[in-house]
């Protein structure tokens, strides 16, 4: 069985997405460029960040959500609550889904980013 270990996305401004995912993540980049950069995620996952214009071969627009679980509801009120006051974009403020509490905030190109405690409120 193999794992996954690396999320690749397509940004439009690479050093304006690393500082994005630096800020709400609390970690830098380990590796950095003006057309690729890669970030420590979570334990043994790497989330790379590739300009777009530079993708081979070129890539469609996809589009979905990058998931982020906090422990409890209050873990997703706080990182609302810090997210909001670094100034990012929160399509959908906190709220009781069928999957668990949780938040829609959006990242430089757009992208859903979902946070969301486990379990139904």
């Amino acid at each position: 069985m193999s794992d996954v270990s690396f999320i690749l996305v397509y940004v439009n401004d690479v050093a304006a997405s690393e500082a994005f995912y630096a800020s709400i993540l609390g970690r830098g980049a380990i590796e950095s460029s003006p057309t690729f950069a890669m970030l420590p995620a979570a334990p043994g996952l790497m989330l790379g960040l590739w300009k777009r214009d530079g993708v081979k071969p070129p890539a469609a627009e996809a589009s979905g959500e990058i998931a982020i679980t906090a422990a409890d509801d209050a873990g997703v009120d706080r990182l609302f609550a810090e997210w909001r006051a670094k100034g990012v974009a929160i399509a959908q403020a906190p709220a009781a889904m069928d999957f668990g509490y949780n938040f829609l905030a959006l990242d430089p190109d757009g992208r859903r980013l979902r946070v969301s405690s486990p379990g139904a409120n």
